[in-house]
């Protein structure tokens, strides 16, 4: 197959994910899942690129329906709705989703994170767009209070309001580190209660140009990928039923669905 150009810029990120329960009991396991960072100027603009597709159907695509608001604003115009309630004027560069694409038509994101940079690439925002396994979907918006840039040292916190897992009351609060360059992307979300740190989660990676022959080259050594993350939070779950972690019933989603 012929290495075709990437798409307006278009990023891979084979990126190592992990997850780590510090207690009652230990549970930790890592796996590699293909993500992509795009461009706003690329995905409103419906594009395709050898086996990948902006709201067209294709190996790989993504389609913008899929972010945002159910009912209401999608992809980057929800976004830029965001920063305006916020009033984050400082993000006033081009929105970069990253997130994992549908394969042959399938796709579940846990957690897509929209990055919102200045003009100068300076991240002033990012916002963590989180689905469950029952279909709800949560907006998590981190910033600073100043609105200044967002380092990799930086953390930033947000009470938890969502629930996500059956084996983890909604309580306690998240930290979360971003660090964005051409060449990385990287994100960390620790979740404390009352005791401290309970929760580790992390995503990491290189970003390559996103052309055809490297997508079709990760689908080629993981084909079963797109079954792969749903696979694994069902698997984990059983493995902390069976060390007798306490099982929480879902709550009713929160009146708002997009908190900071």
């Amino acid at each position: 197959m012929a290495q075709s150009a990437n798409m307006a810029g278009t990023s891979f990120i084979e990126a190592r994910v992990m997850h780590a329960r510090h207690r009652p009991k230990r549970n930790a396991f890592a796996y590699r899942v293909p993500y992509l960072a795009i461009g706003e100027r690329t995905l409103t603009g419906g594009e395709r690129s050898g086996v990948l597709s902006i709201d067209r159907g294709n190996v790989f695509s993504v389609r913008t329906k899929d972010y945002g608001v159910a009912g209401g604003l999608t992809g980057t115009a929800f976004v830029r709705d965001v920063l305006m309630r916020y009033r984050i004027n400082e993000a006033d560069g081009d929105v970069v989703l990253v997130t994992m694409p549908r394969m042959l038509g399938f796709a579940f994101n846990p957690v897509s994170f929209w990055l919102c940079p200045d003009k100068a690439s300076r991240l002033r925002a990012v916002i963590a767009e989180v689905n469950n396994t029952f279909g709800e979907r949560h907006f998590y918006v981190c910033k600073h209070s100043d609105h200044r840039p967002i380092e990799p040292q930086d953390s930033i916190e947000a009470e938890k309001v969502f629930h996500v897992s059956p084996f983890m009351p909604v309580d306690g609060h998240y930290r979360f580190t971003f660090s964005w360059s051409e060449g990385s992307f990287g994100a960390r979300i620790d979740l404390h209660d009352a005791q401290g740190l309970i929760l580790t989660t992390s995503m990491a990676g290189k970003r390559e140009p996103a052309t055809s022959w490297r997508l079709v080259r990760g689908l080629l050594a993981n084909p079963l990928l797109m079954f792969k993350v749903l696979g694994l939070i069902h698997y984990q779950a059983v493995l902390l039923w069976a060390k007798g972690v306490r099982h929480f019933r879902k709550p009713p989603p929160p009146a708002e669905q997009i908190s900071s």
